[in-house]
C-alpha cells in the first residue's frame, strides 16, 4: 500500500502536507529557495547572467516539487468546493 504525503484541499486546488515527509518536502523547498535568494541578493549583482540561472533553478525546483507532490497525493488534483465526499 502506498503511503501518501499529501491530501487534496477541501476547498480550491492543490494539496496539503499530512505526515512528516510532506512537511519536510515543503520546508526544504522553502529553505532552498530562501537560501538561493539570499545568495543572489548578497552577490550584489542583478544582471541577466546571474538572475536568469537563478530563475531557471527556482522554476526547475518548483516543477520537481509539484511533480512529487502530485504523485504523492491521495486523490486527484481538481477544483473542490468543500462539499465532496472523497
Amino acid at each position: 500500500m502506498a503511503r501518501y504525503w499529501f491530501k487534496p484541499h477541501a476547498y480550491g486546488y492543490g494539496a496539503t502536507p499530512v505526515p512528516w515527509e510532506g512537511w519536510a518536502l515543503a520546508g526544504a523547498t522553502v529553505l532552498i529557495i530562501g537560501a538561493m535568494t539570499v545568495a543572489l541578493v548578497a552577490s550584489g549583482r542583478n544582471d541577466a547572467a546571474v538572475v536568469v540561472p537563478y530563475l531557471v533553478a527556482v522554476l526547475g525546483l518548483v516543477a520537481a516539487v509539484l511533480f512529487v507532490t502530485r504523485r504523492k497525493t491521495d486523490g486527484a488534483w481538481r477544483w473542490r468546493w468543500g462539499n465532496e465526499q472523497d
